[in-house]
């Protein structure tokens, strides 16, 4: 069974906790009620549940409720995040939410027989009594573990910190301020202004056929993989939902590996990667800490929990940004009901210096803008894709993701801000400079997820600082960095309805749907030719709004349902655009959804892949595919190239996506091309 919200994520994020999906049970515990006795359901109906959860919910959660590539529906992980809440509110969410892309369209007793089964499969005994759709029992029957089955091992959050130095004092500020210039890959989109363009020429149109695999590395992780590497000094640095490696950037051979146990409840788990300065590897993790490791040996330097998981604060998903002493970061989970923020917090211990709420505080700017109070505390505003920095002014652009609930506005009147807004903040102190909201109001789950790249080019005669801004409602935005001005406005997907209010009685057909538009790799851009390269989803759906709306009980924050379109019916568009004029100049059309990095060089390549598996090559000038070669698994992370000792290199992360796009499995694999050695 498949939800919108945890298989979107990932997006972003992109999961949500098993019970959005699949009503999951995540470990053997029972459902008490002073009225009710704790066998809530016969074997009959569990069987009967079976052959339903196989076909709704395993492509997701595995046929033994492992979670791959989603989340467990056992363990106690579930249990963590369930004990004490309803059976309504499970019942509620899952029936709101499941199965994947058609919510609410079983009948009410299969919804309850699926129950039945995850109860029988984490252990609960059956009795005499079917479930059933008892509204009044299930309000007042609560989650709990079941009698014998383990205490939870989780422990307390803790800060640590051992005292040691890092190896190294590199790479310096210095270093970092000029990654627009060299051949490694200091930053998850290369440097701060995100370009993701490199000066690199020994790979051109004339020899790409010519590319082949030089090495490959297992990352064993059967989890999504979103994960944009870091290459310096001969070293490449990977980041999974738990585990941290220092690879050879030539022969992909483990230098240092660390596979960290989680220590708090499950967030989002997908990870799209780490940062590094001053001899320390830095990431966030899905259950809410910071850490810094030795770059050198992955050493543990510091961990330190940060966020508050009583305000459903929902990991860490996004590759931190380093600048001078601090670490920009912020969490992700719209859906789960977080206020959002954005925060820095010092690199030498991780302790937080500033903090800007995305949903702001009352008698904050902006807290106007949502005319019922109690909307701010689950407001959304979360943040999951890259910053960009102007570092010579110290201006950091932040993508603000979308408001909460999704489609249930009336719960939320009012402009919303800082939803779906470009904030630019002041790096050292994060105050508000400027703001753009570009997706008012939203109410189709429409986030803003880029803010890159940065860059200077010439727009109606004059010479401008620019900053390119897209998202989920599949729409690219140019401004002016100084006058703030709006330049123009490119449509890379299709759009459809996207004006019509949603209906508590009816779907609105509207595209781009919930996975739509860009998602969380952005555009690249080449200074050579002037011009903008996007990937994006074009894949559509119905919406509808709820009756009602939960607040104080829903995880899910929906506030209605999506239905998708069939997987078949998704394609993706990768879209060149002249960068002073707006005009596309070509159009390349994948198949499937592309969801990949996209990287360009100098030689005026564009290096991409799609979720067929490909690993592609493009001509920049036209789009014309140079090469093709099938990683063997889905490609929707990062694609970095970069140079050692006179070779080019062109790294590829091939591994799972969520499970909603329906791509082909694959486990996390690093892969990595050049040309034949001796070859021109």
């Amino acid at each position: 069974m498949k939800t919108k919200v945890f298989l979107h994520r990932i997006r972003k994020y992109g999961f949500f906790t098993a019970a959005m999906l699949c009503a999951g049970i995540g470990m053997s515990f029972a459902v008490k009620s002073a009225q009710q006795p704790e066998r809530l359901f016969t074997q009959a109906q569990a069987e009967r549940g079976k052959p339903l959860y196989a076909q709704h919910c395993a492509v997701c959660h595995g046929q033994s409720l492992e979670g791959t590539p989603s989340s467990p529906l056992a363990g106690e992980r579930f249990m963590a995040k369930w004990n004490g809440r309803t059976l309504d509110e499970l019942y509620y969410i899952t029936k709101m939410q499941m199965p994947y892309g058609k919510p609410d369209s079983l009948s009410v007793q299969q919804y309850l027989d699926i129950t039945a089964f995850m109860l029988a499969s984490n252990g609960y005994a059956a009795g005499t009594r079917e479930l059933a759709a008892d509204a009044a029992l299930m309000k007042r029957t609560k989650i709990a573990r079941q009698s014998g089955a383990p205490a939870p091992t989780t422990a307390a959050p803790v800060f640590f910190n051992s005292g040691a130095k890092a190896s190294t004092a590199k790479p310096t500020q210095a270093e970092l301020n000029a990654a627009q210039n060299t051949t490694d890959w200091l930053m998850s989109n290369h440097d701060y202004g995100g370009q993701r363009f490199v000066d690199l020429k020994q790979i051109n149109r004339s020899n790409a056929a010519s590319l082949q695999p030089v090495a490959i590395y297992q990352v064993a992780d059967a989890s999504v993989f979103h994960n944009n590497p870091l290459v310096y000094q001969g070293v490449m640095y990977v980041a999974t939902t738990n585990s941290t490696m220092a690879l050879d950037a030539t022969t992909l051979k483990v230098k240092w590996r660390v596979d960290r146990k989680p220590k708090g409840p499950d967030g989002w788990p997908m990870n799209r990667g780490a940062a590094l300065k001053d001899g320390k590897l830095v990431r966030g993790t899905h259950d809410g800490y910071l850490l810094a490791y030795d770059a050198a040996d992955g050493k543990l330097l510091w961990e330190r929990p940060v966020l508050d998981r009583k305000k459903r604060e929902a990991g860490f998903t996004m590759a931190p940004l380093l600048y001078e002493d601090l670490i920009l970061i912020g969490p992700a989970g719209s859906e789960a009901g977080v206020k959002g923020w954005v925060g820095a917090f010092r690199l030498e211990d991780g302790e937080q210096v500033w903090r800007f709420n995305t949903v702001p505080d009352d008698g904050e700017p902006g807290a106007e803008t949502w005319e019922d109070a109690a909307a701010r505390a689950t407001g959304g505003g979360s943040v999951w894709a890259p910053f960009s920095l102007d570092a010579e002014k110290g201006v950091l652009y932040v993508p603000v993701s979308n408001p909460a609930p999704d489609f249930h506005t009336d719960s939320r009147l009012g402009s919303n801000l800082y939803t779906n807004s470009m904030l630019a903040l002041d790096a050292r102190t994060g105050k508000l400079k400027w703001f753009r909201q570009l997706v008012p109001a939203d109410f189709h789950d429409w986030d803003l997820t880029q803010v890159s790249p940065l860059f200077e080019a010439k727009v109606n005669g004059k010479m401008r600082k620019l900053v390119t801004t897209a998202g989920k409602d599949g729409m690219l935005h140019m401004l002016d960095r100084e006058t703030r001005e709006h330049l123009y406005e490119v449509e890379v997907t299709t759009r459809k309805n996207a004006d019509v209010p949603l209906s508590v009685t009816e779907g609105v057909y509207a595209c781009p749907g919930v996975l739509g538009g860009v998602q969380w790799n952005g555009p690249a851009y080449n200074p050579g030719l002037n011009m903008l390269f996007v990937n994006a989803v074009d894949w559509c759906g119905s919406f509808r709004k709820a009756k009602e709306f939960r607040r104080g009980e829903s995880r899910g924050f929906m506030g209605g349902t999506y239905t998708y379109d069939p997987p078949e019916k998704s394609r993706g568009w990768l879209t060149a655009i002249d960068a002073s004029t707006g005009q596309v100049r070509w159009r390349y059309q994948s198949q499937r959804p592309l969801l990949a990095a996209v990287t360009t060089t100098s030689a005026e390549l564009i290096f991409t892949g799609e979720l067929t598996g490909d690993f592609l090559v493009l001509d920049a000038r036209d789009g014309k595919a140079l090469y093709r070669f099938n990683a063997g698994g889905p490609i929707n992370g990062g694609i970095i190239t970069y140079a050692i000792n006179g070779r080019q290199y062109v790294a590829v992360n091939s591994g799972n996506a969520s499970g909603f796009w329906r791509a082909q499995r694959g486990s996390a694999t690093a892969l990595l091309f050049a040309l034949p050695e001796g070859k021109p």
